[in-house]
């Protein structure tokens, strides 16, 4: 990466810092556009990956990738029109809860959760921006599972435009995903149908469709991106491809379950 103006660096510090102490504190902080800007991504995504190193110097490691505000519902939750990504850490796996153990809450700020699709890799999508096209992240693609995504801000009352969203590592907080998965031969992400339950209460529901027009194309944007970027995906990578409905809040004690036709159900609880 170049080195960024002076002026700019020191905005990105600011911003890193105003992030981190918020997750350390679990105080939400101001939004950061006022310091990096509203439409600046090279300096939100610097942000984005200082707070992921310090992560990774603490023991972290990245384990996939996440893609933020695919669906036209979180676009408008979030005043947002178009989807950033972050990155997914080993810190953010709470899978565990699938077996009935709680997941404690002691490290969110804000959080709401939202149902997708997730795919792991079976090989390196590691191929020029232009080159990668649907068929060859379909052919990528070893499995798809159901997941539960408990995304968060660290910025107070999610008041957030693009770059603080993106500097906010995509607004990412804990993730879970299902045991079992199924080839693409088994189900076809674009079609599949969700709905996401609080208490047995149905509070969100959407398709594949809703995501991207297809979780599939959700997962080549991000390949695209990631090859843009430097950083390509990576086989055995667990790729979460985006809400397939609106994301909701819930609270400690509450037991959120999604259904996304093709799998199991995916139910999880809270705690404190």
């Amino acid at each position: 990466m170049t080195s960024l103006p002076p002026v700019q660096g020191s905005a990105i510090s600011a911003a890193v810092e105003r992030l981190a102490t918020a997750q350390a504190t679990r105080v939400p902080c101001s939004a950061v556009r006022d310091l990096i800007g509203t439409d600046d991504l090279p300096a939100a995504y610097a942000v984005q990956q200082s707070l992921v190193q310090a992560r990774i110097a603490g023991g972290a490691s990245v384990v996939g990738r996440k893609i933020g505000a695919t669906s036209e519902a979180v676009q408008k939750q979030l005043g947002v029109d178009q989807p950033d990504f972050g990155y997914l850490l080993s810190d953010m796996d709470v899978s565990d809860g699938v077996d009935g153990t709680p997941i404690s809450m002691r490290t969110l700020v804000q959080p709401r959760v939202e149902a997708e699709v997730a795919f792991v890799l079976a090989r390196d999508i590691d191929f020029p921006a232009d080159e990668i096209t649907l068929e060859l992240v379909r052919d990528a693609v070893e499995v798809a599972l159901p997941a539960l995504e408990i995304v968060d801000s660290r910025i107070e009352n999610w008041d957030i435009g693009f770059t603080d969203t993106v500097a906010d590592n995509a607004s990412s907080g804990l993730f879970v995903v299902g045991r079992d998965g199924l080839p693409l031969s088994g189900i076809e992400p674009r079609d599949v149908v969700m709905s996401l339950t609080i208490n047995d209460e149905e509070r969100s529901s959407g398709t594949g469709a809703a995501c991207l027009g297809d979780p599939l194309e959700a997962l080549r944007w991000l390949a695209v991106q990631a090859a843009r970027f430097g950083d390509p995906l990576r086989a055995g990578h667990l790729i979460l491809s985006g809400a397939l409905g609106p994301f909701v809040p819930f609270a400690p004690g509450d037991r959120v379950t999604a259904s996304i036709s093709g799998f199991a159900p995916l139910t999880v609880s809270f705690e404190e």
